[in-house]
């Protein structure tokens, strides 16, 4: 057993440095500077207080010149609003939206999304999270890779900031579930809507091939409509391409270890398609190869026998490789087996609220 582990592991290392030489960063901008069309910033906030002001900051230090921020508050309860509008007044380039009460039918973020899209002028559009942040360059670059790529759509994970215990365990595992098991070279060069996966922190359309596919009334339902707006885009016939942003966008996802638990709980079991089959798969996947390695790496130490220290030690160099691709700190590498473990707990939480017919709850709405 020890030895397929370890040829397994290696194998499995050999294949993600593979795999991530299909993932494009985004390239210096070249653009003409008299051709740079007019690029909509739209926001959706609700209870987001905390970010305004960093939001702002972000958005207005953007070097790229044609473009407008439309950022909309959800019925916050909190000071967004009032926020939104010190921060921004006396600057045209912003305008902020109050939204219209929650459809039945719709998911909270989607039908913020779907009324910002109404009123936006752009040519093109890059819909964010209020706790993202962009460097300045980043619109520049991203319209620069779309051309180069002939694609209609730029998506991609960025670098997470991880406060606490729950987000430095969790959060870069994101990074990891995607560029071990999306086979990207396939993913950014066919239309082939399996092989996809979308990050709603950066989605950058281009507006006529967004609003061929119906926008994000399409995936009205749905709470991982990131990755459900990609799949339409390549269903009808465009391509999409995910880039590595890590080093242009970053993203404070959760502050609170409540909050990671509640995020991920609400995301895992209907990304994975809510497949009861797929979550036992992955559970036994992960726990041989990635929680095993740690149990083994004590015994090893424990009993002096190196060989035993080995699969742990393949684990972390290929979740090293992942994390230095995605501008995440090395050192939680070393605590894979943990993060694996929890990445265990939490889909199978996940999947036994769907089969108890309980609701996901998120900023004071259910979903079924």
């Amino acid at each position: 057993m020890i030895l397929f582990l370890i040829i397994s592991l290696f194998l499995f290392f050999l294949w993600t440095l593979w795999n991530m030489s299909g993932l494009p960063s985004l390239p210096a901008s070249n653009l003409n500077k008299n051709l740079q069309p007019l690029v909509s910033v739209l926001v959706p906030l609700r209870n987001e207080a905390q970010n305004v002001a960093g939001l702002i900051n972000s958005l207005k230090s953007l070097s790229y010149p044609n473009v407008e921020f439309l950022l909309l508050d959800d019925g916050s309860s909190d000071q967004t609003l009032c926020l939104l509008q010190e921060n921004t007044s006396g600057d045209s380039r912003f305008k902020i939206l109050r939204g219209r009460e929650l459809p039945a039918g719709w998911a909270g973020k989607v039908h913020a999304c779907h009324q910002l899209q109404e009123k936006a002028k752009g040519e093109y559009f890059l819909f964010i999270d209020a706790d993202v942040r962009l460097k300045s360059g980043v619109i520049g670059k991203a319209l620069t890779l779309l051309k180069k790529e002939n694609v209609k759509l730029i998506t991609g994970f960025p670098s997470f900031e991880v406060p606490g215990i729950m987000s430095k365990l969790l959060i870069p595992m994101m990074h990891f579930v995607v560029l071990f098991h999306l086979p990207l070279h396939l993913a950014n060069r066919s239309k082939m809507s399996a092989a996809t996966a979308a990050n709603g922190v950066f989605m950058f359309f281009e507006r006529n091939a967004y609003q061929e596919i119906g926008g994000h009334r399409t995936v009205r339902t749905s709470i991982v409509e990131d990755v459900h707006l990609a799949r339409q885009m390549k269903l009808s016939g465009y391509k999409v391409c995910l880039a590595n942003i890590s080093t242009d966008v970053s993203c404070r996802m959760y502050e609170r270890n409540s909050e990671v638990w509640e995020g991920f709980i609400k995301n895992i079991f209907t990304g994975l398609g809510r497949s009861v089959p797929l979550v036992l798969l992955l559970s036994v996947f992960y726990g041989f190869f990635y929680v095993l390695p740690g149990i083994l790496m004590v015994y090893g130490l424990w009993m002096f026998q190196p060989l035993f220290v080995l699969p742990y030690i393949l684990v972390v160099l290929q979740r090293m490789a992942v994390d230095w691709k995605a501008s995440q700190r090395l050192s939680l590498s070393f605590f894979m087996p943990i993060s694996a473990a929890i990445l265990i707990i939490i889909m199978n939480a996940s999947m036994w609220r769907w089969i108890r017919k309980k609701p996901y709850s998120w900023k004071g709405r259910q979903y079924s």
